[in-house]
């Protein structure tokens, strides 16, 4: 969330990027309200422990002359007083309990530079990388593929788990782990320090990365535990600097994590979301940047272009859109997407779709996290968090498949990804 200073010292930017995000800004003014309510209520809190402090000085010196009758009259005052801070202690908690919900709601500090617009449709395409295949035989879409080619069970494994689930089979396998080796390879080679992270956070640590309410048809709950299942790395990750204060030698922390994802995934989706392109459970590579303010859109390049690097190796065509105000979650400041084109899509036709989000959260994470460093001077400030995926293994997998394949119905396997497949350069009907 949004730190109280920002609301108490420049409420007009977090109106205009309230307004701006299509929402109503008057909630601004009901926060700052609420927060005169609190330090007022605070005051007078701390009046009533300096008399309790005060009338029991009081008390004991009675006693020590051993004036009883005024010692008795003390102690009458003491319990009113006592009753007052104990009432006085609940309007205070709810005061900010109200004024931090309220905060909660409210966006991150738009950059400058998002587009406004209603939904996804509006997103700004900013560039396109390769070229669109154009095959000269009827193509297939993944699921065909992978049923043609053994790659995939997805009867037994709904019949198991459910819809949505999956079974990875036979080279499926080897490019899932091929495609996180990849990601880790190249961003060790940059710099970043690997991390395999826990599945499971409680709700302290996740509420950092998300907001539960808006969240809440996406997360898997551990039944009867204060536990949740990861969405994506990025969220214990960020948490790893939970209630810290870093020194500023310590920045930037580059950091890549490789975990499983869980999510619920709920509505109804047509063809193109079938097969393993929307699903429960996926292996992810993600990339995280701890650092300064001042460095944070340099950052934010350097992730966006570690990803599109990845897709430039792989000889995926893709496009970078950025996000615009209707399709920006709270968090983000400012986020681009990688979309991969997948031939299978829109009745074979062809299109492009989501494969990473990398996203700017400057220090609304860091917020919530508390999360801090201290320069030079002793000056404490939040740092900025910023996040972006590397690869995942489902979405990139669709991508080969359908890009990759041929007449014969095989399908290549990109010259990179050949190493990590033990040598395997083509994958082909089973005998």
């Amino acid at each position: 969330m949004l730190p109280i200073t920002l609301f108490r010292e420049q409420p007009e930017i977090v109106k205009a990027s309230e307004k701006k995000r299509g929402k109503d800004p008057a909630v601004v003014d009901e926060i700052l309200t609420y927060d005169k309510k609190w330090r007022a209520g605070l005051k007078k809190f701390e009046v009533l422990k300096h008399q309790r402090n005060v009338v029991s000085q009081e008390i004991n010196q009675a006693k020590k002359k051993k004036d009883e009758k005024t010692a008795k009259q003390k102690i009458k005052s003491m319990q009113d007083v006592v009753a007052q801070i104990k009432k006085q202690e609940t309007v205070v908690q709810k005061s900010l309990e109200k004024r931090d919900s309220l905060i909660e709601q409210v966006g991150n500090i738009l950059h400058s530079s998002v587009p406004v617009g209603k939904d996804d449709s509006e997103n700004v395409e900013i560039r396109k990388f390769g070229k669109v295949p154009e095959f000269k035989f009827p193509i297939k879409d993944h699921i065909e593929l992978g049923e043609s080619l053994d790659l995939f069970e997805f009867d037994v494994a709904a019949k198991n788990s459910g819809s949505r689930f999956y079974y990875l089979k036979n080279e499926a396998v080897l490019l899932s782990m091929a495609l996180q080796r990849f990601a880790v390879d190249r961003l060790l080679t940059k710099g970043y320090a690997l991390h395999a992270t826990p599945i499971m956070l409680n709700k302290g640590a996740l509420k950092g990365g998300v907001n539960l309410s808006e969240f809440e048809d996406t997360i898997y709950k551990i039944e009867d535990e204060d536990l949740y299942l990861i969405a994506t790395s990025e969220h214990p990750l960020i948490a790893l600097k939970r209630d810290e204060m870093l020194q500023e030698k310590d920045l930037p922390l580059k950091i890549c994590g490789i975990s499983p994802c869980f999510r619920k995934e709920l509505g109804a989706h047509g063809r193109d979301d079938k097969g393993i392109f929307r699903v429960h459970q996926f292996n992810k590579v993600e990339q995280i940047v701890y650092c300064k303010p001042k460095n944070s859109q340099k950052f934010f390049d350097e992730l966006q272009k570690n990803s599109e690097e990845l897709f430039k190796e792989l000889k995926i065509p893709f496009r970078v859109v950025q996000i615009c105000t209707g399709d920006l979650g709270n968090k983000q400041s400012l986020q681009y997407d990688i979309e991969a084109w997948m031939p299978g899509q829109n009745d074979k036709k062809g299109n492009y779709r989501e494969v990473t989000s990398c996203s700017n959260c400057t220090n609304y994470q860091a917020v919530t996290l508390n999360t801090k460093f201290v320069d030079k001077e002793g000056e404490k400030n939040y740092v900025h968090l910023l996040n972006n995926t590397a690869l995942t293994d489902t979405r990139p997998i669709i991508a080969i498949l359908e890009n990759y394949q041929t007449a014969k119905g095989t399908v290549k396997i990109p010259t990179v990804l050949q190493p990590y497949m033990n040598g395997l350069k083509e994958i082909k009907p089973k005998k």
